[in-house]
């Protein structure tokens, strides 16, 4: 791994990868072991244009 990248930095990449890849926000919490999605939510950075996003492409 080269020195540039820090385990934090993995850490968030791939969670932000796996929650764009499905949109799966309880799933990214469980990985990073947070007890509050606001937590979760902060850590990746999600605003409410993105959750309004995900609302509209979300079939019922």
């Amino acid at each position: 791994m080269p020195s540039e990248y820090g385990i934090h930095s993995l850490r968030r990449t791939k969670t932000s990868i796996i929650y764009r890849a499905t949109g799966n926000l309880r799933a990214v919490q469980i990985l990073l072991g947070h007890s509050k999605i606001e937590n979760t939510v902060r850590y990746l950075g999600i605003d409410v244009e993105d959750a309004l996003v995900l609302a509209e492409n979300t079939q019922i």
